[in-house]
């Protein structure tokens, strides 16, 4: 089967997929071929797909994560087998209403007061601007905005782009962070090291990993190997980094049930709880957090108060 992996990898990087898509999509079709007894795909029908997709639901994995499992057995078929699988009709993971855990705005404070450096200006982002972890530690020098006070999300969720809100109280943060870091990428162009760069800009743009605008927001101290060329070049801080000065300073705070990801949650709430005109406010959200439909956004108004009282509070 390595060869047929090999396959796979290959049209996955021609096809600019991201190598954390390239991993996961690997790591489905080994699965899917272990279930079948290591059996060749081609020698497999949609009933085996069905097959493996209603395993995945009857072990109660995330509806995400099945149509995940899915698309890439899609992707070996069509493009590295040749074959179109129609007809499959599995049992489908069911969908399930959870709210998001939210922090209150001084639960919030709490946990940023209790850090310190790069970690902070991070996590205060994450709050402020509503980011993903990973959309943060991606952000490229260029994709900050200043004068319009906006951040720019490239190949977020979904590979789409989006602008979202920077906070006015971390822009003289920021432009005292930029001149920090950028003695650090005055040095990399002085001995010659690179920035990784998406989609195989490098072949396009000869020089593209040298200049400013492509420098990470939030660089790794050292070069990294790329997995793909061997090449050691600048990648951005690993995301266990700021997992873990999150997870401290939530203790120190004596906050629980923080993660980088509950501060998204935390931004959209705290917005909705501001705005005077929530349906209005509900729009904006809707496109500083990117998502694809109003509903997903509306979930954070569970959380804003109400003027309607229960009778017993009469």
């Amino acid at each position: 089967m390595s060869k047929l992996l090999s396959q796979m990898r290959e049209h996955l990087r021609l096809k600019n997929y991201s190598y954390r898509t390239e991993e996961t999509y690997i790591g489905w079709v080994v699965r899917y071929i272990r279930f079948h007894n290591t059996q060749h795909p081609k020698d497999l029908t949609a009933k085996d797909v069905e097959d493996f997709l209603t395993h995945l639901a009857k072990n109660k994995v995330a509806p995400s994560t099945q149509n995940q499992a899915f698309s890439a057995i899609l992707y070996l078929y069509k493009n590295i087998l040749g074959i179109e699988l129609t007809g499959i009709n599995a049992l489908r993971a069911r969908e399930r209403t959870r709210l998001p855990h939210v922090l209150s705005h001084d639960d919030a404070l709490k946990v940023i007061n209790a850090m310190s450096g790069d970690t902070q200006l991070m996590t205060q982002l994450l709050y402020g601007s509503g980011l993903r972890l990973m959309e943060c530690l991606r952000l490229r020098v260029k994709d900050i905005d200043f004068a319009h006070k906006k951040i720019i999300v490239r190949e977020g969720k979904g590979d789409k782009d989006r602008a979202t809100i920077l906070p006015e109280v971390l822009i003289p943060l920021l432009k005292d962070y930029l001149q920090r870091i950028k003695a650090l990428h005055e040095y990399d162009v002085k001995i010659g090291n690179c920035v990784s760069l998406p989609n195989a800009l490098d072949r396009k743009y000869k020089n593209a990993g040298r200049e400013w605008g492509w420098f990470y927001l939030f660089p790794a101290p050292s070069l990294s190997t790329d997995p793909r060329t061997g090449e050691r070049k600048r990648h951005h801080i690993h995301e266990v980094n700021l997992q873990r000065a999150i997870k401290a300073a939530a203790a120190t705070a004596k906050v629980q049930n923080v993660s980088p990801h509950v501060f998204r949650h935390s931004f959209a709430t705290r917005v909705l709880e501001k705005a005077k005109n929530k349906i209005a406010a509900l729009q904006q959200l809707k496109e500083w957090m990117g998502h694809n439909s109003i509903q997903t956004t509306q979930i954070y108004l569970h959380f804003i108060e109400s003027d309607i009282a229960s009778p017993l509070d009469d």
